[in-house]
């Protein structure tokens, strides 16, 4: 020990200075401003000592005054030390053969010696003495299977087999408990917490391997869906959006910039993992997202406003009509979901000879839910101009109708701005005592906001797949006959509308700005 005594502060430095620092020792003496021969008094007597070979930051300050410079220190802090070091070997001892726990022996230590450390520099003690003499940690096992059933030792090989993911976490922790594994490499292995294969343990002893349920449920609250549905629909009113509403500088939607342009709309954040659940759940993936249910009209949101101002305002006297065509569709045998046996595999002909082809041309009526079309040869602006002739004939005690319909060319035609003009002239209004003509246009590429693409969605569904008509006619009559019954429903009970066939239809028939109302899928 240096004869010289300077503070436990400068004893400190030096060392620190020296070994983690690694200035020599002419450059500590100058630094700390003390004799070279101070210095290399206390650095060798650090390098005599056993601390030499570990990481000083294993230890406190003051434990390393202690190590390095005893007389420093009090000699009670030294004999409390000193009679830890005589102690932990016996306690390991005690440890390895599970004789008690690393809490136990402190209690036991501390019965002896009233004024010794607390449990938690008990511990580090432990714990620091370990890593010194390179001491593996002991891992207790109170969590064991002792005895498991040859039938549900079969069951668990079984499952230790499948595919089931469920089923094989539950196998790989029993067996392994069974065979005298520590629960915490169990837990690493199959990643589950410790505290549910403890739960899977004592259901397990208690109730057999019956009690273990494969699949987690959770009750999810009447609050809980009224929640989950507001979102779905914010997110896909955010879809139909163009990004560049939001200032993001993009042509379509990703799910950073979706996750982005979520939270400064709502106020909430989401994540990029939760926004393609809901996304899936709606029926697309997101490669379909882009291509369906973005609009990329710079208008949108101004057209948008527009048709919810007319149907929030809407009169009695008034009607709101979505249009649009189904087909034109070829008369052949057509794929499509059915119950058939397992042992029955449906198939349809490649190459087929089509029967014909019908283009249904029709306008859902929004505050009645009522149907009217007709069969057309052609997707143009005289067939447009035939539905307005008709509604105007059967509406004919409103005071004005709307008309709504995609950005198809044909529906936007000079000609059909010319008719709408003529009708709304009051000598045209006198002579005829026709309803006012008021146009809606739909933002383009926007289809997925056009009602009547659910009810033809649901109308194909039920009776275009899985068909097989021998003629154009007999199509027809399906049709006709489908909305007829559509009709008569919606008349006889508003209410129950949906109950019925037309329950395939994939949204409501209420204009939302968050519907998808196009299925790509459904003809």
């Amino acid at each position: 020990m240096p004869q010289k005594r300077i503070s436990i502060q400068k004893a400190l430095k030096i060392l620190k200075l020296y070994v983690l620092g690694g200035l020599n020792k002419t450059r500590i003496s100058k630094t700390l401003n003390i004799s070279r021969g101070t210095v290399n008094k206390y650095v060798d007597y650090y390098e005599k000592s056993y601390v030499v070979n570990t990481n000083l930051l294993l230890y406190s300050d003051k434990d390393l005054i202690h190590r390095l410079y005893p007389k420093l220190t009090s000699s009670k802090t030294q004999f409390k030390s000193e009679r830890l070091l005589e102690l932990f070997p016996v306690f390991y001892e005690k440890l390895k053969a599970g004789e008690a726990n690393l809490k136990q022996l402190w209690a036991e230590y501390i019965e002896e010696e009233s004024s010794g450390y607390k449990y938690s520099q008990f511990v580090y003690k432990y714990h620091e003495w370990r890593q010194i003499n390179n001491i593996k940690n002991i891992k207790l096992n109170k969590w064991k299977i002792d005895k498991i059933e040859p039938d549900d030792l079969q069951i668990l090989y079984e499952w230790r087999l499948s595919t089931d993911r469920g089923k094989w976490e539950k196998a790989v922790a029993l067996l392994g408990l069974h065979n005298e594994e520590n629960i915490t490499d169990i837990s690493k292995k199959i990643e589950r917490s410790i505290r549910t294969i403890k739960k899977w343990i004592v259901a397990f002893l208690d109730k057999g391997l019956a009690s273990i349920d494969l699949r987690r449920t959770r009750k999810v609250t009447d609050e809980v869906k009224e929640k989950m549905k507001k979102k779905s629909e914010q997110i896909i009113k955010l879809l139909h959006e163009p990004p560049m509403l939001h200032n993001i500088n993009r042509t379509s939607w990703n799910l950073e910039t979706l996750s982005k342009a979520y939270k400064e709309e709502y106020g909430e954040s989401i994540s990029k993992s939760t926004l393609s659940e809901y996304i899936r759940a709606k029926g697309y993936s997101f490669k379909k997202a882009k291509i369906v249910l973005t609009s990329h009209d710079p208008d949108y949101r101004k057209k948008l406003n527009n048709i919810k101002k007319i149907l929030s305002e809407l009169k009695e006297n008034e009607k709101f009509f979505s249009i649009d065509e189904y087909g034109p569709v070829a008369i052949k045998v057509r794929g499509g979901r059915t119950y058939t046996p397992i042992y029955q595999l449906n198939t349809v002909p490649q190459f087929q000879i089509s029967k014909g082809s019908i283009i249904c041309t029709a306008a859902l009526e929004l505050s009645k839910n009522q149907i009217t079309h007709f069969y057309s040869n052609k997707k143009n602006t005289t067939e447009m101009i035939k539905l307005l002739m008709i509604l105007l004939k059967n509406y004919n005690a409103e005071e004005r109708i709307f008309f709504s319909w995609d950005a198809a060319s044909w529906h936007a035609s000079k000609a059909l701005d010319k008719k709408v003009a003529e009708i709304n002239t009051p000598e045209y209004h006198q002579t005829n005592n026709t309803p006012f003509v008021e146009l809606a246009p739909l933002p383009s590429s926007a289809q997925f906001l056009n009602v009547i693409e659910s009810v033809f969605s649901g109308m194909a569904k039920a009776i275009i797949h899985n068909s097989n008509y021998q003629s154009v006619d007999e199509c027809k009559i399906a049709i006709d006959r489908y909305f007829d019954e559509r009709n008569k429903a919606f008349i006889e009970n508003p209410k129950r509308a949906g109950k019925s066939i037309w329950m395939q239809e994939i949204v409501e028939p209420v204009f939302k700005d968050s519907n998808t109302c196009k299925d790509p899928n459904y003809r």
